[in-house]
């Protein structure tokens, strides 16, 4: 079929114009625009660093009012950009911070790159993509606050009667390697490949915000916050990560950044550069997930246990710290040497104590999982209408179940939980109460009372700076409690044992000293 020249003309017009672009990198007024020649345009403030415009298959996907940057905006940067081959880069550069973004021919990808010699200010290391919320409507609903009122802080708010924050579309940094929003025809996703976190804080349970609907649909990766932080911040190079465009759907994981090694980024380890730590395991009490950490004051890794061995992403040289967890409850160390292209074997083995219970209420694994509302926390304030009443209980050893226990216990809401125990003559005498809580609040830490008997207080815990459970975590420090109970205090029949907080501060209701109950054993 022969086609005319003005047909010809009337369906090249009707293409979309991303067909025609051409890759690479233009600067005009202030403006950097750099085009991936398949659909992707984004615009850069040379003189702040703000992303203030994305258009993908030509509809524009920013925010109008509220940009895209690391940290909180970087207020003054020196820019430089540079194509070469089939990679258009755009270097941000402060006196602390070198903000890298890589575009390949071809692909709707941003990728990104961030160094740091020191912490912002503002004590978080965030990279935030403030997006249209008209053409991205859909994220994570728990963390919707749009039409709300704020109930705690600036942060949490209740929305139609149910709570909503930005921390409660968290996810723990060993699952979150991609999350995203979507509108019709449209998704931008957050892809944290591989070794990704490597230079973040906090451990492979570590959670942090992904995602806050607004006026804005707001899309983060944080790198490094004081959100229950539990160690140190480090600093180097954080990444490589990426925005990856989409029709909708979710891309891989496994995103290929290899790269990276040919654009001479400073910080940026190639995988040449790195080794491996490779072993066995033993002796973790059977039925539960095993995960292997390591970290240094440089860099952290993990990697899940196979069976009865493990072997490690490809890590940076240096001496490591290896800790193996039976769920989140630490429970074996060793120590690893890694060197560029070798391989170390450290074999680990539990060094729990598991005492012979004569009962015990949940689990040791460094969890509140199956305690009441657990299953909740992660998405909604405790305070939320939805969460079943925290009490105080009373829990009978025989015919309660371990969902009937609350996961916390806070001094202003449902101190004094109870656990009655019908106990036979062979069963007393001096006993222990062993009290596992995964982190604490404001000094919160339990003390007990058995029958006439009360122990003594315990020192505080480590202190976290930082709310917990009202934000939906409960990973802090593990810390275990013993209180011996002195022959003659239990009886053959019905004893009471009861549960306080202690604490040297104060608070209301669920900012009140707390705790995170993991498990309670008597033996």
């Amino acid at each position: 079929m022969k086609v005319s020249v003005v047909q010809l003309a009337l369906t090249l017009f009707a293409l979309p114009a991303s067909v025609f672009a051409a890759f690479g990198i233009t600067n005009s007024g202030g403006t950097v625009t750099v085009d991936s020649g398949a659909g992707l345009v984004i615009k850069i403030n040379s003189s702040t660093g703000d992303i203030n415009s994305i258009v993908y298959n030509s509809k524009q996907l920013q925010d109008s009012s509220k940009f895209t940057h690391i940290g909180s905006g970087l207020g003054s940067v020196t820019t430089t950009t540079s194509v070469s081959g089939n990679y258009a880069r755009v270097t941000l550069t402060t006196s602390t911070l070198i903000q890298t973004y890589v575009v390949v021919n071809g692909q709707n990808t941003l990728y990104i790159g961030t160094y740091i010699t020191a912490e912002p200010s503002v004590g978080e290391l965030r990279f935030i993509a403030r997006l249209s919320r008209s053409a991205l409507p859909n994220g994570v609903t728990a963390s919707d606050i749009k039409g709300g009122s704020a109930i705690e802080g600036s942060d949490v708010y209740n929305v139609n009667g149910q709570t909503r924050s930005k921390f409660y579309s968290s996810k723990r940094f060993i699952g979150d390697q991609v999350h995203g929003v979507t509108g019709s025809g449209v998704g931008v996703y957050m892809v944290i490949p591989g070794t990704g976190y490597e230079t973040s804080s906090g451990g492979p349970f570590m959670r942090d915000i992904n995602n806050q609907g607004s006026d804005q649909q707001e899309l983060y990766w944080y790198m490094n916050s004081n959100h229950e932080q539990t160690e140190s911040y480090r600093t180097g190079f954080f990444g490589p990560y990426a925005m990856v465009f989409t029709s909708g759907s979710a891309p891989s994981a496994s995103l290929d950044t290899s790269f990276f090694s040919s654009l001479s980024i400073k910080g940026y380890v190639a995988a040449s550069g790195r080794g491996k730590v490779t072993g066995s395991i033993s002796n973790v009490q059977s039925g539960y997930p095993v995960v292997v950490g390591f970290k240094n004051s440089a860099a952290q890794y993990w990697t899940t246990a196979s069976g009865s061995s493990y072997t490690s992403p490809a890590m940076k040289p240096g001496t490591y710290t290896v800790t193996l967890f039976k769920g989140e409850l630490e429970v074996g160390t060793g120590s690893a040497s890694v060197s560029a292209g070798g391989t170390t074997t450290v074999n680990l083995s539990s060094n729990e104590s598991i005492p012979n219970a004569i009962w015990s209420i949940g689990n040791s694994d460094g969890t509140p999982s199956g305690f009441l509302n657990a299953d909740k926390i992660e998405t909604m304030h405790p305070s939320d209408s939805r969460m079943s009443s925290w009490g105080p209980v009373t829990y009978t050893i025989g015919s309660s179940s371990a969902s009937q226990w609350p996961m916390a216990q806070f001094i202003s809401v449902n101190n004094g939980n109870k656990i009655i125990w019908t106990a036979t003559s062979s069963q007393i005498g001096a006993r222990k109460i062993r009290i596992r809580i995964t982190s604490s609040f404001a000094g919160g830490r339990p003390y007990i009372t058995v029958n006439s008997w009360t122990s003594s207080t315990p020192a505080a815990p480590t202190k976290i700076d930082s709310r917990g459970v009202t934000r939906g975590t409960w990973r802090g420090n593990n810390q275990a409690f013993e209180y011996s109970i002195p022959s003659g205090t239990l009886i053959a029949g019905k004893n009471t044992i009861t549960i306080y907080v202690a604490s040297g501060s104060s608070g209301d209701t669920f900012l009140s000293p707390n705790i995170i109950f993991d498990s309670i054993v008597l033996y």
